[in-house]
């Protein structure tokens, strides 16, 4: 495994701090490496992989689409895209979609979006996005420039211009940034990275409000607390509310490369036309046989009820390993999607956990993140809080 380490590192770009360990296959909630040594998964890629690994219905309608057809380009129709398409948009409740290969791809249509429908509006380009801080959208730049932690940006300065950032759950502070010129609010329904911090019911009705007074668009980026992370197939759908255009990636394809931006059907009607927007991969047959069949097993699976039921179980666990450990100050999260904010780095604690067989990452320095398959079980969550108290108790 170490020789494998050692060739990465010899023709790799070095942006990414790895964990010491070379994963070579997985099945259900575990994953394997190239010695044989078994993790127990709360990590799922990032995500990713909502149905865990190895599910025979979604292997064997991958294995099938690739008999057929992997690509055709978008100067074609293909019936799996439309396939995935329509199912995509039931579940959101949305009305036209276009399929990116990534969450960052997936924001920065939302964000042409935005500005080409201010633009119809107008003819002006000077209109303003209000973003939050602590955000993470990508690091395209584009996204780069809506993610709130300045941190990611001040590198790659100038961003795209003409963005304002406000405060999470502050509507106050959105109400100060907003101008005439304001052309669309973009945030995480949860923020991930930022520290998995959930909008409030009160802030994003607040933020509904305002856009419906102001005729500014509601961006929801939902690429990581999406496709039933917490126990609704969209966050938001939890809260009554619908936004004017949503992104979408991760455990979208579930393993496969595949983001999406959606809208209304008035957005539809007063932005992107033929030659605004284009993507060469985007909405390809293989991937959209891996989403038509993601949304299948959901459907046949009731997976968002399961996140429902296993979310509560694993708030409970995660609390007594807080209440047991002063070193924690608190967990907030929903569903699969969790985070117990530290007073201290955690990253002595995800490397024991590692050694012990868990998988773990931090959001931040100071908070480690659970995101698990959402086919966990409440052993799985059972045998995670025993190696999790073990890795505590060994670093503090």
């Amino acid at each position: 495994m170490q020789n494998i380490i050692n060739e990465a590192e010899s023709v790799l770009l070095h942006t990414y701090n790895r964990f010491q360990v070379v994963f070579d296959h997985g099945n259900g909630v575990c994953l394997y490496d190239t010695n044989g040594k078994e993790y127990l998964d709360f990590v799922s890629g990032i995500g990713v992989f909502a149905l865990g690994y190895n599910n025979k219905d979604y292997n064997d309608a991958l294995k099938a689409q690739i008999d057929k057809i992997l690509h055709t380009s978008n100067y074609y129709y293909n019936e799996p895209a439309i396939a995935a398409a329509k199912a995509l948009t039931k579940a959101a409740q949305l009305d036209r979609v276009f399929f990116t290969n990534s969450g960052a791809e997936a924001v920065e249509g939302a964000i042409k979006a935005a500005r080409k429908y201010a633009y119809n509006k107008d003819g002006q380009t000077d209109h303003e996005i209000i973003a939050l801080e602590h955000s993470f959208h990508g690091r395209t730049m584009g996204a780069l420039s809506v993610t709130g932690t300045p941190k990611y940006r001040e590198a790659f300065q100038p961003m795209i211009g003409n963005i304002k950032f406000a405060e999470m759950n502050d509507f106050e502070s959105v109400l100060s940034q907003v101008t005439d010129k304001t052309c669309a609010i973009i945030m995480e329904t949860v923020q991930g990275e930022g520290g998995i911090y959930p909008a409030t019911e009160e802030f994003l009705k607040q933020v509904r409000v305002l856009c419906d007074e102001k005729d500014i668009l509601l961006i929801l980026d939902e690429v990581q607390c999406g496709m039933g992370r917490t126990g609704y197939m969209f966050a938001w759908q939890k809260f009554g509310i619908r936004p004017d255009i949503m992104t979408t990636a991760k455990a979208l394809g579930s393993g496969v490369p595949v983001g999406a931006f959606l809208m209304t059907q008035k957005v539809a009607d007063s932005s992107l036309v033929a030659g605004d927007h284009g993507s060469t991969y985007g909405g390809n047959p293989f991937v959209g046989a891996a989403i038509t069949k993601v949304f299948e097993i959901f459907e046949k699976e009731n997976i968002c009820g399961h996140v429902q039921e296993v979310g509560a179980y694993l708030e409970k666990e995660l609390d007594k390993i807080a209440n047991k450990y002063d070193v924690i100050e608190l967990r907030r999260g929903a569903g699969l999607m969790q985070g117990l904010v530290c007073k201290e780095p955690v990253s002595a604690i995800i490397n024991t956990a590692l050694e012990k067989g868990l998988v773990l990452i931090n959001a931040g320095t100071n908070i480690i993140r659970f995101l698990p398959p959402l086919t966990i079980t409440e052993a799985d969550v059972d045998r995670m809080i025993a190696i999790l108290d073990e890795s505590f108790a060994a670093n503090v």
